[in-house]
């Protein structure tokens, strides 16, 4: 069960903001109480953004089918194996990202699918060749690809 309460605070991160307002033990949902039942004693004393936080990602937890279940542990386990730098780094541009306007978000994700939708081959060999690249370079070519979708 510890595991799974570290796994819906961890979903929960990617979750937008919470408002202020706490949330009574009681408003919980049956399912999302027993989610969070370690919790039940000390409920009160969690913060507004920590009580709305947990609902949320105990709600989608409840909410994934089997398949997303597996998904999310498994990325969880992925998380967890990461050294503390990397996990820094990952929060870094998580909120970089975030930060940004929603049609650069946009533009980010259609890139992000448009590369994975190429053949192995042809992403292996872009890889290669921006792992080769100067940190000048590098930058050369994100101010080519912003200025080419917009």
């Amino acid at each position: 069960m510890k595991f799974l309460y570290v796994l819906i605070a961890l979903l929960v991160c990617v979750s937008a903001n919470a408002d202020n307002a706490g949330i009574a033990w009681q408003q919980l949902s049956a399912a999302q109480q027993t989610l969070l039942a370690k919790q039940k004693n000390h409920w009160a004393e969690l913060s507004p953004d920590r009580q709305q936080a947990l609902a949320r990602g105990a709600q989608r937890w409840n909410e994934m089918d089997q398949a997303q279940r597996n998904a999310a542990t498994e990325r969880f386990k992925t998380w967890r194996n990461l050294p503390p730098e990397q996990r820094a780094l990952v929060r870094r541009r998580y909120q970089q990202f975030h930060a940004l306007s929603p049609e650069e978000q946009a533009r980010i994700r259609m890139n992000f699918k448009r590369f994975h939708q190429m053949d192995p081959q042809h992403r292996h060999e872009l890889m290669q060749r921006w792992r080769q690249m100067s940190p000048e370079q590098r930058q050369r070519v994100r101010d080519r690809m912003r200025n080419r979708s917009r």
